[in-house]
């Protein structure tokens, strides 16, 4: 017996996730900002960064852990809050960056490893994201063809693969923007003021989010 829902049903879903990929949101312009700033591979690696967070969101509503988001206020509150300190945590890093520490060739970005783990602790941290997937991936799932959880974990999977794909073409646009700001150290300067802007914002946003 499938496991997964009929093939017109995953093309539907799959087209409906690329869709939602080019909406803007704190994902996408935090993978537009990442990018410009470090190049197009640190964006794809905070791509995989945040998709990592997704494949966690996945566990999480097919084995009903995301239930608690959108039942218990304090939850919540609690990982919303955490999820903006962090944020303006990054915003201060990019705001105290000098124009010597970014031309520098040594030091002047973090390492890969660091804006993957970025790429996780963004996602994972903004509840909005576990009460989306909670309401919109079940949609898609069909108990006639099958227990409901490898389905889940399947859409899961899609979702993340259109994101990959979405998020990946993001970050090799922006790195245009990147090359041609390595030859300006004051733009540089300038796209790491907008980037603290633009965090701040995002973390406000997330602060401000009500269930």
């Amino acid at each position: 017996m499938p496991t997964l829902p009929e093939l017109d049903v995953l093309s539907v879903f799959f087209l409906a996730a690329v869709a939602l990929g080019f909406v803007p949101g704190p994902d996408n312009i935090f993978v537009l900002t990442q990018s410009a700033l470090y190049g197009r591979l640190p964006g794809l690696v905070v791509t995989l960064g945040l998709c990592t967070g997704l494949l966690f969101h996945t566990v999480a509503v097919a084995f009903g852990v995301a239930a608690i988001f959108s039942t218990s206020a304090i939850a919540f509150t609690v990982i919303k809050l955490f999820g903006a300190a962090y944020l303006l945590y990054l915003a201060w890093q990019a705001f105290k960056a000098s124009t010597s520490r970014i031309s520098s060739e040594e030091g002047s970005q973090p390492s890969l490893s660091q804006l993957y783990r970025r790429g996780i602790v963004m996602n994972i941290t903004n509840p909005k994201v576990a009460i989306f997937f909670l309401a919109f991936l079940p949609q898609f799932a069909d108990p006639s063809v099958g227990p409901l959880v490898p389905q889940l974990l399947g859409l899961g999977c899609i979702f993340i693969l259109a994101t990959i794909l979405v998020f990946g073409l993001v970050a090799w646009g922006a790195g245009f923007l990147g090359e041609w700001l390595k030859g300006s150290p004051t733009a540089q300067l300038v796209l790491n003021r907008v980037a603290a802007f633009v965090f701040v914002a995002l973390a406000v946003r997330l602060a401000a989010t009500q269930r």
